[in-house]
């Protein structure tokens, strides 16, 4: 699912917010304290204002998608051993681009919930139209 800007949405389940590294300070008085968490909870409605699309690929991701091209485009023309060693090193790298395609896109989105609060990039998941 793939949300649009100025969709709206619900939160799909009851979300705790922290902030995990100010929750390190001594004193939940001092200056950049916690004294605690938010939980939003489920059902609260709220309109996307911006999505966002990360691309995660790791270099030995892309360096499948390089040598594979190059099997692909020179493979026929190459001598036998050197053919041979492109194979091994794409046999060596064909997990990490399985995982890449398992992964898939990940999308993050703002959202400005109708009581004010503002969700700022939070996984598209955490939400189901309204």
């Amino acid at each position: 699912m793939t949300l649009k800007e100025g969709q709206r949405v619900k939160l799909a389940a009851d979300t705790r917010l922290t902030d995990r590294a100010a929750m390190t300070q001594d004193s939940p008085t001092s200056p950049g304290g916690v004294a605690g968490s938010l939980l939003l909870a489920a059902g609260i409605e709220g309109t996307v204002e911006r999505v966002v699309e990360h691309e995660h690929q790791s270099h030995e991701a892309r360096e499948y998608e390089r040598l594979t091209s190059l099997l692909d485009a020179f493979g026929r023309d190459m001598p036998a051993g050197s053919r041979k060693q492109l194979e091994e090193q794409i046999a060596s790298l064909k997990p990490e681009w399985i995982a890449y395609q398992q992964r898939g896109q990940r999308v993050t989105v703002r959202v400005r919930f109708d009581l004010g609060l503002i969700l700022d990039d939070a996984d598209e998941d955490a939400f189901t139209p309204a």
